[in-house]
């Protein structure tokens, strides 16, 4: 304001000079003497008035004319000092240039720094974001979405057509609010979800993926629990009084039956009968109380453990019954100072179900090997379970989570549903590989 206020002030003296100077000359040519060369000299004075008073406002021109194209096209490297000789007017203007042009330097400087820290966490979480407009050109993917998608870029919506066309048609028709269900190739299962926002007069439409894969995992195994705790309550209380209704009428047999008959035969084949029922009613409710467990799981209480010492535990646990196997173990944990948070009782106890599963996986191979990889990755800690024995057929593999499965001859089917569930109280998953008469990969993720 300062520098406007000396600007008006600087103008306004010129047109008084030059209309003092106009006066004047015609004053002095009223009085007729040397008429010419008062003009002259006059003219000359009001030419020079007036190439400044150009001058001085062309000069102004030009700088509001600079600042306003740096300020149009984001150009705020620009500094205003090469005329600071032309006076304290044009002093203050370019000071006033110089502040308006810094605090614009430093807005968008902010301005950045937020982008840069939203972008940052946009492609960090685990929850992929893809934005693009009507025209399907799309402005935004994250990592987690690339990676759920299993492609490396994204343009436009029309490059899914070929590896993802059920996503395509989702994509291209989802309506703000609506949740979408889509499997991906490899059976990802995802949730979609879209809105719709307008910036700069145009329409983006947001939309969010989410693995909802342990979801499922949960809900399943709810369910079995719920089938299993069922199952078990109704089998005791069928099996226990048939229990104590087969030690009564031992007791009876022994006592009265015995005595008072002759035919010891009978006899002994209704003990033997009722000793075998006795028998089988015990094992069956001995096997129902197996799965209490299942149905129990006490909650986990947190700690941080070291990954390779863990490890090395568990093997030192299971050292022998590998060795009486012929199975050879490998074990690399990178880095050697890797941790994670976990129930160590819990987590030795699923690493002991996969371990005595894979040594179990061998039939004729000689060179049996069992590899134990730690690493971390994307924040995860991963710990692989691997073999290189029989492999799992793929009709088998949809079902080795299910509890009471199993594809051993001895064996009660609950040690991979107690492990997958034991994961998922850690936030975890745990996930399999296989290829039959290959090999085997069981997968931790926390």
């Amino acid at each position: 304001m300062i520098g406007l206020r000396h600007f008006s002030f600087v103008i306004g003296i010129r047109i008084i000079l030059i209309i003092i100077s106009v006066l004047v000359i015609l004053w002095l040519g009223s009085l007729q003497t040397n008429v010419v060369l008062i003009y002259i000299l006059g003219g000359i004075f009001i030419i020079v008035q007036g190439s400044l008073l150009y001058r001085y406002v062309t000069n102004v021109n030009r700088k509001l004319t600079y600042f306003l194209e740096s300020v149009r096209y984001s150009d705020f490297t620009i500094n205003f000092r090469h005329d600071n000789k032309m006076g304290r007017t044009f002093q203050e203007l370019n000071q006033q240039f110089n502040e308006v042009l810094d605090a614009f330097r430093q807005a968008r400087a902010e301005k950045e720094a937020n982008l840069q820290y939203l972008n940052t966490i946009v492609q960090h979480i685990g929850t992929g974001l893809i934005t693009f407009d009507s025209s399907g050109q799309v402005s935004l993917i994250n990592n987690a979405a690339l990676r759920m998608l299993g492609i490396y870029r994204l343009h436009q919506l029309s490059e899914l057509r070929d590896k993802h066309p059920r996503l395509y048609e989702l994509l291209s028709n989802l309506d703000s609010g609506v949740r979408e269900l889509y499997r991906t190739p490899s059976d990802q299962p995802l949730a979609l979800q879209g809105a719709s926002i307008q910036m700069r007069g145009k329409w983006v439409r947001i939309v969010v993926l989410q693995n909802i894969q342990t979801e499922l995992q949960q809900q399943e195994v709810e369910s079995w629990q719920n089938l299993t705790r069922v199952l078990r309550h109704e089998i005791m209380n069928s099996m226990t009084p048939i229990v104590s209704l087969v030690g009564t009428m031992r007791m009876i047999v022994n006592e009265d039956i015995e005595r008072a008959t002759s035919d010891q035969e009978a006899v002994n084949d209704l003990k033997e009968a009722l000793q075998t029922l006795e028998k089988r009613s015990k094992g069956m409710m001995q096997f129902v109380n197996a799965y209490r467990d299942f149905t129990t799981l006490p909650k986990p209480v947190f700690a941080i453990v070291n990954v390779a010492e863990l490890l090395q535990e568990v093997i030192q646990l299971l050292q022998t019954d590998l060795m009486a196997s012929g199975v050879l173990w490998k074990l690399s944990v990178k880095p050697e100072n890797l941790t994670f948070k976990v129930d160590t009782g819990q987590i030795q106890q699923v690493l002991i179900n996969l371990i005595k599963n894979a040594s179990e996986s061998f039939s004729s191979q000689t060179d049996r090997l069992i590899t134990i990889n730690g690493y971390q990755s994307e924040n995860l800690t991963i710990i692989e379970v691997k073999d290189n024995g029989d492999g799992i057929e793929p009709e088998a593999i949809e079902n080795i989570f299910i509890p009471f499965y199993t594809t051993k001859k001895t064996g009660s089917g609950i040690g991979l549903s107690l492990s997958r569930q034991i994961l998922q109280q850690h936030n975890g998953q745990l996930n399999v590989s296989s290829e039959a008469g290959k090999g085997t990969i069981f997968t931790l993720m926390i």
